[in-house]
């Protein structure tokens, strides 16, 4: 099978990936590299294409990178001081006052 050759892919792969790349799309990224890191998500998060004999259907594919967010929310704010935290909620808790006013 050639560099590039989709056709191990499933169906849910494919559209799983034009999915991302427009996502890419929207934010400037050009069409190949959009495509390019579509592809790379797709293989990270199934670990490739398909291959023959049907023995992993329905098998565990890890962690897929859209899955990832809960895991590093608490990071940022871990390494900051009380102080920093207070503040930083403060300033949300008057920015969200000042926005339900208008």
């Amino acid at each position: 099978m050639p560099r590039g050759d989709k056709s191990k892919y499933t169906d849910k792969q494919e559209r799983k990936a034009d999915h991302i790349a427009e996502g890419y799309e929207k934010k400037g990224v050009s069409d190949k590299e959009a495509e390019r890191r579509a592809w790379a998500t797709v293989n990270k998060d199934d670990g490739g294409g398909k291959k023959s004999g049907g023995s992993g259907r329905g098998k565990d594919t890890g962690r897929p990178a859209a899955h990832k967010g809960g895991r590093k929310g608490g990071a940022a704010s871990a390494g900051r001081s009380a102080a920093d935290r207070s503040a930083s909620a403060k300033k949300g808790a008057e920015t969200r006052k000042r926005n339900a006013a208008k």
